[in-house]
């Protein structure tokens, strides 16, 4: 990041839009963390340690190491605060061990054409490949993963409410992403992963860096309940269709680029719909 003319702490007074916007934006957040019982002092001590951790990282000067003078400066940390943060061992993100395998999973079966019927819809899997061969359960699984047998991704997918079985007794996916139902650690997961790159991007395009990532909406209010219903079931529809799709061509370039110099770069194409009955301005009865 360009710190060159980056602002200090103090040295300006922050943009109303900005401010109002991340009043919007915490809001959902904050009621989240008080339903989980996370108060006002765990967060303010878990923003002291990532305000500090980030402009340690993040906002270098000419390459050279950070101070904790100038972490002081930029984060308005008092520097003994600063000084113990550094000292400290930060915890390590944890992904639950369901995520990495699962999705690549999901990835395979929603992508592979053996594993598609005519219309590119994933097809249900018998059990195990003495039932199915190939186009089994238990041939996908190995095909991504020796190191696990099939039943155990099978008992966890079951619980979570990634995949059923069907009156056959095969196994069939929910959704066509990995959407856990159940899991909430696996929700956690994704719901850090997936607002953590949404928030990237925006700021990204805030602060005027380019190319721009694609960050677009449709917004209406004034709408009847049938009429919400009506559009939900179209984005759902939509959005399916536009994961599915870029989930088998990013599959097919993932494989095409195994072993490239400059095979570092990670991407995130989310989908999401929200509707909610507006409130009434406090001044109109």
């Amino acid at each position: 990041m360009n710190t060159k003319n980056l602002p200090t702490a103090g040295s300006q007074t922050p943009s109303p839009a900005l401010i109002v916007a991340l009043q919007s934006l915490l809001r959902p957040l904050i009621r989240l963390l008080l339903v989980n019982g996370i108060t006002y002092p765990f967060l303010s001590n878990l923003l002291k340690s990532l305000y500090v951790e980030v402009a340690r990282e993040e906002f270098l000067l000419n390459g050279k190491p950070q101070t904790d003078s100038r972490i002081s400066l930029l984060s308005g940390v008092h520097r003994k605060d600063v000084k113990r943060l550094g000292e400290e061992s930060h915890q390590e993100e944890v992904t639950p061990p369901t995520i990495s395998l699962g999705a690549r999973l999901v990835a395979v079966w929603t992508s592979n054409t053996l594993y598609l019927d005519e219309n590119g819809k994933s097809l249900p899997l018998p059990r195990q490949a003495s039932e199915g061969g190939a186009k089994s359960f238990e041939s996908l699984v190995s095909s991504v993963s020796k190191d696990i047998r099939s039943r155990v991704i099978l008992d966890e997918w079951l619980r979570i409410g990634i995949a059923h079985l069907d009156e056959e007794g095969r196994v069939c996916l929910n959704t066509d992403a990995f959407i856990p139902e159940n899991g909430y650690d696996e929700k956690a997961y994704f719901f850090g992963q997936n607002l953590q790159d949404h928030i990237a991007a925006g700021a990204h395009n805030l602060l005027g860096q380019k190319p721009p990532f694609f960050d677009r909406s449709v917004y209406y209010n004034k709408l009847t309940p049938e009429s919400v219903a009506e559009i939900a079931e179209m984005t759902k529809k939509l959005g399916m269709q536009a994961l599915v799709a870029v989930n088998k061509r990013a599959k097919v370039l993932q494989e095409n680029d195994a072993g490239k110099q400059g095979a570092n770069q990670r991407m995130n194409f989310c989908v999401y719909y929200f509707d909610t009955e507006e409130k009434e301005p406090l001044d109109e009865k």
